[in-house]
């Protein structure tokens, strides 16, 4: 992944598709990074928490807010 780039949150594909729904309802650019997904097709095992969301640089401040909410909901 580009420096352009920054690891915001790591964990399960449920969580972080439902977080990568929330910044982009608020127009801030994510991507995900399902290293599950790809050693499926590889061929061997990852850990289930291993799907990563990456959010673009200059959106970071933006995105902040929505990512310590989030996680303050998901682990109360």
């Amino acid at each position: 992944m580009s420096e352009e780039y920054t690891n915001v949150f790591t964990d399960n594909s449920l969580l972080v598709n439902r977080l990568h729904s929330l910044l982009n309802e608020v127009g801030i650019d994510s991507k995900i990074l399902d290293r599950v997904e790809s050693a499926r097709l590889a061929g061997f095992g990852a850990p289930i928490n291993s799907v990563e969301l990456f959010v673009l640089n200059i959106d970071l401040e933006k995105a902040q807010p929505i990512i310590e909410t989030y996680k303050e909901k998901i682990n109360a």
